[in-house]
Order: structure tokens, then C-alpha cells, then sequence
């Protein structure tokens, strides 16, 4: 809740020059915030989106404060964003920054899957599927989620395609189990980095309730605050050593709930993934 001042800015960030990058949910909050840090240091930016319309104003918001724009990379469905970026181009860092929290539970992508897993797990997958990855062999995944997943002990597949089990879950519960898997899943090859990027007034508290709102309204933090840690780890040269570290505000190295660390499940949320990407 109250955090020390951070050690970290994003003046420190170098040059990011022929560097690719992605934003899912890059229109908004800490999302919007990264993109704009990584324009500033020339970076080439991809904002993965639901909403063309909205993504397009915050293109043109940020165009209007760097000078640099960014590009649209449809999200509308997950699954089939595995062919929304030009297959030339080699992805360097991917910042896992949209997210849903308590939306109702009746909603669904539109692949059948459960909106919140669909929003804050399936994506990464995707967005990892239709790129080729960074030539070093330290192309990163930055994956931001919350104390939610220690709600939770391990992942309920059939819990994620709709159905009455899914339902009867309910959609706290869905939540929780989806931020489990972002620090669980293990991507083959890739810098994988789990954060918490702070308690933060954005407009991910949309679905919550008014007394929820009321309770934390003193404890939020403004959103470019909640980008710090992600840039950290998506831009400094020591980020590609973080691969397998969990990390919270502002920029250093924590634990998250110990069986999230078990590899074994890791590795069947990712053949699960696989799976379901390959087969859409």
C-alpha cells in the first residue's frame, strides 16, 4: 500500500533506436504511459488493441506530446492476432499491459474463452506466435498483474472455455486465476518477467464497486508510476538477466506465492496455450 520513493526514473532508459516493441492495451493507464517512454527513446512501437478507434486517439494524443507515432496492432480477438504484425519484423519486447478486473462474468472473447483469461493470459501467446523474436535470443515478455493471483492455487482448465463451471466460478475468482497464470507461464526462449506495478488509479477500476472504490481511493497511485517497474525491466540492459524474477514498485526484486514458481505448471499452461492458439 505505501511504497518507498523510487530509485529508478525513466530518464535512465538508453536509446532504443531498430528496437520493436508491443503494448497490449497501449490506449490507456500505465499501458499508454510505456508507449509514450518508448517513443521518447526512439523506439518502434506497436499498440495492441480491442478498439481501432480508441488506440487511434491515443496515437494521436502521444504523436501530439513526442513527436513520434506509434502504430495499431488489432487485438479484437487474441487468438487471431497471431497475424496482425508484419511477419518481417522480429519482436524485441512485448509489455503485457491490458487487463480486465471483475468484468461480468457472462462476458467472453470471441473464440468462447473466458474474457478476463482471454484479456490477461491468451493475448500473450498470440502477440509472441507472430513475430519472430529478438536476433540476440533476449526477446522479453513483461507481464504486468497483481496480488490477485495469490488468491488462488493453480489453474482450473475448465474453468477458461464458457460454460456452467466457468460461470459458477465467478468472476473474482476468474481474475485471480488469470494473474496466477501470468506469473506461472514459462514462454520457450523468452525473457519472461512477472511485475506488480502498484496500486494505481487507472481505468482498470471501472468494474469495481463503489465502496471498493471509496476504500482504496487514498492508497492508488497516478498511472505513470505503475510504468516504472515494466520500463525497467523491458529497457535496461540488466532486464535480460531478470528472466523467471518477479518484480514490484518501483523496479526491484520480490517474491511472489511460492507455487507459481512450480515448473511443471509452467509447462502445461504453455502446451495448453499452444494448443488452443494452433487450433483457432
Amino acid at each position: 500500500m505505501f511504497l518507498p520513493k523510487p530509485k529508478w526514473d525513466v530518464d535512465q532508459i538508453p536509446d532504443l533506436s531498430g528496437k520493436i516493441m508491443v503494448v497490449t492495451g497501449g490506449n490507456t493507464g500505465i499501458g499508454k504511459e510505456t508507449v509514450k517512454s518508448l517513443l521518447t527513446h526512439n523506439a518502434t512501437v506497436y499498440i495492441a488493441g480491442r478498439n481501432p478507434q480508441k488506440v487511434q486517439e491515443a496515437i494521436d494524443d502521444l504523436r501530439g506530446e513526442t513527436g513520434k507515432a506509434a502504430c495499431f496492432c488489432s487485438s479484437t480477438s487474441p487468438i487471431r492476432a497471431r497475424s496482425r504484425m508484419p511477419s518481417e519484423q522480429r519482436l524485441d519486447v512485448l509489455f503485457n499491459s491490458a487487463g480486465l478486473i471483475y468484468p461480468a462474468v457472462y462476458l467472453v472473447t470471441k473464440d468462447g474463452y473466458d474474457m478476463q483469461f482471454g484479456a490477461n493470459v491468451i493475448a500473450i501467446t498470440a502477440v509472441i506466435a507472430s513475430t519472430n523474436t529478438s536476433p540476440d535470443g533476449k526477446a522479453r515478455v513483461i507481464k504486468t498483474f497483481s496480488v490477485g493471483h495469490s488468491f488462488v492455487s493453480g489453474i482450473d482448465f475448465d474453468t477458461i472455455r464458457d460454460g456452467p463451471k466457468r460461470t459458477k466460478a465467478g468472476t473474482m475468482k476468474l481474475y485471480s486465476q488469470s494473474k496466477f497464470a501470468n506469473v506461472v507461464l514459462l514462454e520457450q526462449g523468452i525473457v519472461s518477467v512477472s511485475l506488480y506495478p502498484g496500486n494505481l488509479k487507472t481505468d482498470l477500476q471501472r468494474h469495481i464497486s463503489k465502496i471498493e472504490a471509496a476504500l482504496t481511493k487514498f492508497t492508488l497511485y497516478p498511472a505513470p508510476m505503475g510504468a516504472l517497474t515494466q520500463l525497467y525491466a523491458g529497457t535496461m540492459p540488466e532486464g535480460a538477466n531478470l528472466g523467471g524474477q518477479y518484480l514490484i514498485p518501483w523496479a526491484r526484486v520480490g517474491k511472489a506465492k511460492k507455487d507459481t514458481a512450480d515448473p511443471d505448471a509452467g509447462r502445461k499452461l504453455w502446451e495448453w496455450l499452444e494448443n488452443a492458439t494452433r487450433t483457432r
